[in-house]
């Protein structure tokens, strides 16, 4: 892997005993253990325990810069005028294995959750502030996101779209975020989350990471019925 996207042909898996090393906008340090590490065709490293479910305990999103010698994994990025780095320390390596992963199938949508975001697309201002669409699936490198809009500022707004937000969803939107904002000119991009009905641990956790949630009405929006719009924060 290199700079500027560049990314390795395949997906590589290592289970191994490792010591891992952040530092950046803070200092981390993982002590050793046995770990997964995930090493994915965009160019994004991610470090798993078997625990926690499916968030790593740290990762790397692209373009990054990857460098192995010896024992050693070293994966920089760029973060304005400082650099993140992770070191990861391979003591005891147990299984090192690479997969073709073939073309990528688009995720598809079910009915409700593509009709909604059809209609947002559309009614960009039925989430509560004067938005202007931008685009549908604005792409990213770790995904799309559902609808990029503009607000009267012209700042830049990404909008994922649910049918029923957990907090999955909630991290779904904080990692696009977290990807777009390392664009200088979309550094203060806000990040909502709409749907039909969320999850109380998703508001909560959504709060807590600066993003608005919006409960909406499909049938009000395709005007089948008066409208009752919801806003969490």
């Amino acid at each position: 892997m290199s700079e500027s996207g560049s990314t390795v042909p395949t997906v590589r898996l290592i289970v191994a005993r490792c010591e891992v090393r952040y530092s950046g906008r803070l200092d981390a340090v993982l002590p050793e253990s046995t770990r997964l590490l995930n090493i994915k065709n965009d160019a994004t490293v991610l470090v798993h325990a078997d625990a926690g479910g499916y968030k790593p305990l740290n990762w790397m999103t692209p373009p990054t810069a990857f460098e192995e010698e010896g024992d050693t994994i070293v994966v920089r990025k760029r973060a304005g005028k400082t650099e993140d780095r992770l070191e990861i320390r391979l003591v005891e390596v147990l299984s090192d294995v690479s997969h073709e992963m073939g073309e990528a199938a688009g995720l598809e949508k079910d009915g409700v959750e593509r009709d909604l975001q059809e209609v947002l697309a559309a009614q960009p201002a039925a989430l509560g502030e004067e938005l202007r669409l931008d685009r549908r699936e604005w792409p990213t490198e770790i995904g799309p996101v559902d609808l990029m809009c503009r607000d009267l500022d012209d700042g830049w707004v990404a909008v994922e779209v649910k049918r029923i937000a957990g907090i999955e969803a909630v991290e779904q939107l904080a990692r696009y975020l977290e990807y777009i904002r390392t664009d200088p000119a979309k550094a203060t991009c806000r990040g909502v989350l709409a749907a039909t009905r969320f999850r109380p641990q998703a508001v909560t956790l959504a709060e807590s990471r600066g993003i608005r949630c919006v409960e909406v009405d499909l049938a009000a929006l395709r005007g089948e019925r008066e409208p009752e719009l919801t806003l969490f924060a």
